[in-house]
């Protein structure tokens, strides 16, 4: 845990704040770039301007995840495609085995780096910087913008917080992150994402047809990502990831990311809960080393608006 955790969370919240973060960043150029990915992603990429961004999904064709990305248009041949740390490869991988004879190419931006800008001023204090891209960050309830570039520094004022302070204000937008909350077993529906990163008004893409389905049936799906907050524990006392959310012997769901909120004076998570329980509702987490289960109420997200 940062020595300031408050403080930083505060800056993240009413003022602003950097963090840097693992992010791997693509390049898509060529004739063919833009329609190309067009039919690989599920966001109407063709009708970004020049300069704007959009959250989307690169999914298998059996509709599952194998990325969840950020895409922005930088010209018109040309777009940049950035992911969670670690995750690069297996995008560049996964776009390249279905690119055949399209006339696009793909490369990672090696030594590319990102710095998150969160809180009110984000926007203001980013219009200033010389980054190569600045871009929006879309976590509901939690304005800013990512500098993304080969060498990104924190503007001049802005203090650096802790990936700790990052977490809390993530958690409570209910953001999912890849290895965490998303991956090749993740539908799309199940992680809140479908509104954010999906077009229903653009033409095919590979993994469509499970999207839609769901959709069409009102996205029913049998478990869901929600918001947890727990009573009764310290900032050294959070559960770890999987920890069990539980009704008496019957387990419901698990937790995917674990942080304290300040904000909430509470320890927080986002975890994957069955579709049975209709949030606001009373469950504990249980761990392997705790005395007894701790009671949780599971709540819808974001946690914070």
């Amino acid at each position: 845990m940062s020595g300031d955790l408050a403080g930083e969370y505060r800056a993240l919240r009413e003022e602003v704040g950097a963090v840097p973060v693992p992010r791997d960043v693509l390049i898509a150029s060529g004739p063919q770039a833009v329609e190309y990915l067009q039919g690989q992603l599920s966001q109407d990429v063709a009708a970004l301007e020049e300069g704007a961004s959009a959250l989307s999904l690169l999914l298998q064709p059996q509709g599952k995840v194998d990325a969840f990305l950020r895409v922005t248009r930088t010209g018109d041949d040309t777009m940049v495609l950035d992911v969670d740390g670690g995750w690069g490869e297996a995008v560049l991988a996964r776009l390249a085995r279905f690119r055949l004879r399209m006339k696009v190419d793909l490369e990672p931006l090696v030594g590319w780096r990102c710095l998150a800008l969160r809180g009110p001023r984000a926007s203001s204090v980013a219009a200033g910087e010389a980054a190569p891209l600045v871009v929006p960050c879309f976590w509901p309830g939690a304005p800013g913008v990512d500098l993304l570039g080969p060498a990104v520094e924190p503007p001049g004022g802005v203090p650096l917080c802790s990936p700790d302070a990052l977490a809390a204000v993530r958690v409570e937008a209910g953001f999912p992150a890849m290895g965490s909350e998303l991956g090749e077993r993740t539908i799309p529906a199940e992680a809140g994402v479908v509104g954010l990163a999906v077009s229903f008004t653009k033409g095919c893409y590979t993994g469509q047809e499970l999207v839609a389905r769901i959709d069409a049936r009102g996205s029913r799906v049998p478990r869901r990502l929600r918001g947890i907050v727990m009573a009764d524990r310290s900032q050294g006392e959070l559960p770890p990831t999987g920890a069990e959310l539980v009704d008496g012997e019957r387990v419901l769901g698990s937790l995917t990311t674990v942080a304290f909120s300040p904000g909430l004076g509470a320890g927080v998570a986002l975890a994957y809960v069955r579709r049975e329980v209709e949030p606001p509702a009373g469950l504990a987490v249980r761990w392997e080393g705790c005395p007894g289960p701790v009671p949780a109420e599971v709540r819808a997200l974001p946690l914070v608006g």
